[in-house]
């Protein structure tokens, strides 16, 4: 897990916050598989491949911030 310690936060936000939207009109991807998801429509394998590409780097900066997190507060405990 230490490579996703090294992957650049500002890097990890931007690449999360655009592929989360993305695409931005009339509705982003993201939030069209989570509802095609639900109601259990999701079931063409580029549907599937798309809901992982977009879902993806914002499970990587979920970890990141997690483990960033984590560290800090064993540093504190540490004093």
């Amino acid at each position: 897990m230490r490579w996703i310690d090294r992957l650049p936060l500002l890097w990890l936000l931007a690449i999360a916050v655009y592929l989360g939207g993305a695409p931005f009109v009339p509705e982003p991807h993201l939030v069209e598989k989570w509802r095609m998801l639900i109601q259990g429509s999701l079931s063409k394998p580029i549907d599937v491949f798309d809901f992982f590409l977009h879902t993806s780097p914002l499970v990587l900066l979920a970890i990141r911030l997690w483990r960033d997190a984590k560290r800090r507060g064993q540093g504190a405990h540490s004093d």
